[in-house]
């Protein structure tokens, strides 16, 4: 639920599912490498709907392109990506799915505008990702979101994931790798036993270690 007073954005509104709705700041442009991806899969035929898109200061033109029927992908990924980092709630739920694509790079531009736009329900979705056991192969990303946002839900749900993946010749070691460097940067000792388990993993032994260090300087400051 969101029942925070609604801050004022860009547009002036104060309805804290409208417009800019956590009061962020106006609309950016597009950063470079997300620009030419876009550019590219918008193609010759999608050329000036891309230009449209990247350059409109109108938050209402980049929420219409987000459920209005038969837009392409692209298009949606870039409405989100633009609304997102201004904070705009509506584009929670796009952002939301792309963080759970089978495209990496989708994926790691959702990280990015998910954290940017600090949505409360963003931590719950994505440690519900995260920890959901059927899509293990895809939870590298929120993983890596929990590590950026540093919210309640991000040590346990990195510690439950962890704790799945500790068994021999489990296949998803990115992600377990992942897990354990998000647990050394967030730092909470509550980690300590499912780091002190990932030691008897060759291929996560240095980087628990690690982490393990780093619980340790974050408690002695």
């Amino acid at each position: 639920m969101d029942e925070e007073p609604g801050p004022r954005g860009a547009e002036g509104n104060t309805d804290a599912e409208g417009p800019l709705a956590a009061g962020r700041g106006a609309l950016v442009a597009v950063p470079g490498p997300l620009a030419r991806r876009l550019r590219g899969e918008a193609g010759p035929a999608g050329e000036r709907e891309y230009v449209r898109l990247a350059a409109t200061a109108d938050p209402e033109e980049l929420a219409r392109a987000l459920v209005e029927p038969g837009r392409p992908l692209w298009a949606r990924e870039l409405a989100a990506h633009r609304l997102g980092r201004a904070g705009d709630r509506r584009a929670f739920e796009p952002l939301v799915l792309l963080l759970n694509h089978r495209d990496p790079a989708r994926c790691a531009a959702a990280v990015r505008a998910l954290a940017e736009l600090r949505d409360p329900r963003t931590p719950r979705a994505a440690a519900a990702l995260a920890t959901n056991p059927l899509r293990t192969a895809y939870a590298l990303y929120p993983v890596r979101l929990l590590t950026a946002l540093r919210a309640p839900e991000s040590t346990p749900a990195l510690i439950a994931t962890l704790e799945r993946l500790l068994v021999p010749g489990e296949p998803h070691r990115p992600v377990a790798s992942a897990c354990v460097d998000g647990l050394g940067q967030l730092g909470d000792a509550r980690a300590r036993p499912v780091l002190e388990s990932a030691l008897r993993y060759a291929g996560l032994r240095a980087a628990a270690d690690d982490a393990l260090s780093r619980l340790g300087a974050s408690g002695a400051a």
